[in-house]
């Protein structure tokens, strides 16, 4: 048996939420796990969300700096997804990823079961890295 979770009370409140998601039996792995490429799927797009307020444009993901996987993500979890930008670049944005799963059995209590920091490049139309507009940068 595993050691027990480390439950947290709340929510961060120093980072928007993003992205909400319920996992399902089809995104599972062998050991009736969420597949990790799954949730670095979702991680991928709940992280682009801020960086297309400023981009606001065509952009790709050019790098996953980090990428934790602290717990488990089990079929019926409430995923919440939390991201902050931490960095702007001439071309390119990195952002905070932290995600917090609410299980269906424990209501009320979240558990952090991944963070990660990825960066994103602005995009021209030939697909090149094009500068950040500053009045494109807003709070």
């Amino acid at each position: 048996m595993s050691a027990p979770e480390h439950l947290h009370p709340q929510l961060p409140s120093d980072k928007e939420l993003v992205l909400k998601v319920i996992p399902m039996p089809a995104d599972t792995n062998g050991n009736g796990d969420i597949f990790g490429g799954w949730v670095m799927a979702q991680v991928d797009l709940a992280g682009s969300v801020l960086p297309a307020r400023h981009i606001q444009g065509r952009m790709a993901t050019v790098a996953v700096n980090e990428f934790i996987f602290k717990q488990p993500v089990r079929v019926g979890d409430l995923l919440s997804f939390f991201a902050e930008v931490t960095r702007v670049g001439r071309t390119s944005i990195t952002v905070e990823v932290e995600v917090y799963a609410e299980r269906v059995r424990a209501q009320g209590q979240y558990v952090k079961v991944t963070e990660a920091r990825l960066t994103y490049v602005a995009l021209d139309e030939g697909g090149r890295p094009r500068p950040i507009r500053p009045d494109h940068l807003t709070a």
